[in-house]
């Protein structure tokens, strides 16, 4: 309930370069609960005193309503438990991050966008920004190509998200991509194993699979995703023959044939399958066995970083702020000159430039 009423008044009351996670950590880190004495008030009680009186069913101040019927040691272990939880956002680069938006995510459907996020795959710890950055994204493309462009964007926006399990969860991302694709949104969920995603998501992981129209195996060892990918490859019928001969007085001989549904490649198969070959299932298709496509032959390969070094991407070249300009490029010059300031002449009498300051003074 304090979340929820702190942010609402951010939402609803505070300018608009205040409307970040920022505003929210200094407001509970001005707030202040005394035990013997419920009748203090800190500096947010008065911002909610003030805006009760103009708008007494604000739901912000109905929110908060509610959280101030704790007592005081209740509302003191809130208070901590709200600051323990927002710690990060104290960091100073964390609060630099989050204090604008420079990334303009409603564009990315307007027209063609690259837009990488590059987190590291050994620390965690800040993977849920990452994970709040899809939220968002998702929930303002959804709503913008509802609102704006009758339910479709312009341009398909694909998500690559490589290495799914390490990007901290998405909420609500079962849902999500179940609605997505009608508003020419797709995301490609590429994962170690499946086990990756069940350890993740938990019962929804198998919501997540079901709404995937695709699925691509590479190759792996894992148990779990061998023994789903056998049985949602179906079977083969096979035939078996089988010769019977009985030695005696009086031999007999005997065949017969069968037909055996067999696993189309069963556990130890796939286990085994050959490094260059990769078995591809799309929706309303039998699954297919298909070589793997060699990067090197690419024609664009050669513009890769690993093709040639000097194509490696200087992030700290490009965010310098130092400015290179062509001979051939147009730009604007602008020239700021120091402002004149008047100079008060009640202190000084009729001063006319012609004497001298007085001595306690110094000219500006």
């Amino acid at each position: 309930m304090l979340y929820c009423a702190l942010i609402g008044y951010i939402h609803f009351e505070a300018a608009e370069e205040e409307k970040n996670m920022n505003s929210l950590v200094e407001m509970i880190n001005s707030m202040e609960v005394r035990e013997e004495d419920e009748t203090y008030k800190n500096a947010v009680d008065y911002l909610f005193e003030e805006l009760e009186k103009e708008q007494p069913q604000h739901f912000a101040v109905r929110q908060y309503a509610k959280y101030k019927l704790a007592a005081g040691k209740t509302a003191k272990s809130i208070l901590i438990s709200c600051g323990a939880r927002l710690a990060t956002f104290d960091i100073k680069e964390v609060r630099e991050l989050i204090s604008y938006d420079e990334m303009e995510l409603d564009t990315i459907g307007d027209r063609k966008t690259a837009l990488f996020i590059i987190i590291s795959d050994t620390d965690d710890s800040f993977n849920f920004i990452a994970a709040l950055m899809y939220s968002q994204l998702f929930n303002i493309l959804c709503d913008k190509a509802d609102n704006v462009y009758g339910g479709r964007l312009p341009v398909h926006v694909r998500f690559l998200l490589d290495e799914f399990a390490n990007i901290g969860q998405i909420p609500r991302f079962d849902k999500l991509i179940a609605t997505i694709r009608s508003r020419e949104i797709s995301a490609c969920v590429i994962l170690q194993t499946q086990s990756q995603l069940k350890n993740i998501y938990k019962d929804n992981a198998e919501t997540i699979i079901g709404n995937c129209d695709t699925v691509l195996f590479l190759g792996g060892k894992e148990k779990t995703t061998l023994k789903d990918l056998s049985e949602s490859l179906g079977k083969e019928t096979v035939y078996m023959l089988t010769n019977n001969v009985s030695k005696g007085q009086s031999p007999s001989f005997s065949m017969n044939t069968q037909k055996l549904g067999k696993e189309l490649m069963s556990i130890d198969e796939l286990a085994v399958m050959d490094g260059g070959k990769c078995i591809l299932q799309l929706r309303g298709v039998r699954p297919f066995l298909s070589d793997k496509y060699d990067l090197l032959k690419h024609k664009n390969y050669r513009y890769l970083s690993d093709a040639n070094p000097k194509y490696t991407f200087d992030i700290g070249k490009y965010l310098s702020v130092k400015l290179k300009v062509k001979p051939d490029e147009k730009y604007q010059y602008f020239e700021y000159a120091e402002p004149e300031v008047a100079m008060p002449t009640e202190a000084f009498g009729d001063f006319d430039g012609g004497g001298d300051f007085p001595e306690d003074l110094e000219p500006i």
